[in-house]
């Protein structure tokens, strides 16, 4: 394959905070049910220590998002968010307009951080709502109740969240088309900025896998996928992702620079980090040390694994990430982030759009509506 000179891309920040009350029986994230209380101050010490191993990666960049993600990085205090945040910029200067977003559970003990976390410089909430019905809560395996989701995006609202995401899922155990659409009416009467809509899979390594609960039939979830994706259009929500929809200007900056084949950092238990080194026109993935007893035991450095993304890997890494955006992505973003040129995938591209499952290759790089449907099958061809 011919090359071209890799470009550094914009930088995002992961950090994993590992712990969670319970562990759901359909998650397979790296999270761990805390039986005792948590070492906050000991893992914040080792997420600043990880990051300064990181530094060098950086390459002068500022950081353009955060994400807190988890396991439940709301379990944490909202002082120590605010310390990783103020030390952070220590070291890595903040673009003007950073996106700092934080998950949360809807809890009544997690509520009354909110203010704290705003106040620490959290601009955006993602809230694991998954359902408003109480009965399909308790079969997730979840420990809110609707009530609890409901007050959640009020305790939002008046700790000053106007920006905030609603994670919801579909497809759940014995779930009808109609409880479904109930439960994204209710979502959408909340007026969240962004909307996270995806269906229930089961699996490896989660108690569902091992004992699988009964799912709806296929016909009910494709009801469910043409119902619903019609009322977040008539209610305003575009999707620009296969899972993800939004008001005007409201996308997941963060998640973006993921399908856009940007940069991000990853620090904490079990956290991934990708990262472009144009001196060396290498790609590389790194993964952190996952166990969190392990991690805090850490002293020098935190990887468990650090390998470059093989030259005849790139097509796919890209495309799988890329052709998840429903407006795909400006074609020079290939060249320029994976180093290859526009020929390497010109055949392949062709035989899709004759099948008119790409758009033509011109200035960006999309499926077509019938393309994203079938997108295991435009993949299979990088």
């Amino acid at each position: 394959m011919s090359q071209t000179p890799l470009e550094l891309p914009p930088l995002s920040l992961y950090i994993h905070i590992p712990w969670c009350v319970k562990k759901c029986p359909y998650c397979d994230f790296n999270s761990h049910a805390a039986r005792t209380n948590l070492p906050e101050k000991e893992y914040v010490d080792a997420l600043l220590r990880d990051l300064g191993k990181d530094l060098y990666l950086t390459q002068d960049r500022p950081l353009q998002s955060i994400f807190f993600g988890g396991g439940t990085p709301s379990l944490f205090s909202s002082s120590g968010i605010s310390r990783i945040l103020q030390e952070t910029e220590k070291l890595i200067p903040f673009s003007g307009d950073i996106e700092i977003t934080l998950e949360a559970n809807p809890g009544t003990f997690e509520q009354h951080k909110f203010q704290g976390f705003r106040q620490a410089g959290v601009n955006r909430l993602s809230i694991g709502i998954q359902s408003f019905t109480d009965r399909h809560l308790q079969k997730l395996g979840r420990i809110h109740s609707a009530a609890d989701a409901l007050q959640a995006v009020k305790s939002a609202r008046r700790a000053g969240f106007d920006n905030f995401n609603l994670d919801l899922m579909h497809g759940l155990p014995e779930q009808t088309t109609q409880q479904a659409i109930s439960d994204l009416k209710q979502a959408i009467a909340l007026e969240p900025s962004h909307i996270s809509w995806y269906q229930l899979t089961i699996e490896p390594n989660t108690a569902f896998f091992s004992s699988p609960p009964e799912l709806p039939q296929e016909n009910i979830l494709d009801s469910i996928q043409q119902q619903s994706h019609h009322l977040l259009a008539d209610k305003g929500y575009k999707q620009y992702e296969v899972s993800a929809f939004s008001t005007t200007g409201k996308q997941s900056r963060h998640n973006l620079n993921y399908w856009q084949f940007g940069d991000y950092l990853g620090i904490g238990a079990g956290a991934h980090g990708k990262i472009t080194l144009p001196e060396k026109q290498q790609i590389i993935r790194t993964a952190k040390t996952r166990l969190p007893a392990d991690y805090l035991a850490r002293k020098d450095s935190f990887l468990a694994s650090q390998k470059a993304i093989l030259q005849d890997e790139l097509p796919l890494e890209f495309m799988m990430n890329a052709l998840r955006l429903n407006a795909g992505v400006p074609t020079v973003f290939f060249q320029e982030r994976t180093g290859l040129s526009i020929e390497s995938i010109s055949a392949a591209w062709q035989e899709l759009h004759d099948l008119a499952l790409v758009e033509n290759l011109s200035e960006k790089l999309a499926t077509t509506p019938r393309g994203l449907l079938f997108l295991n099958s435009v993949l299979e061809r990088f």
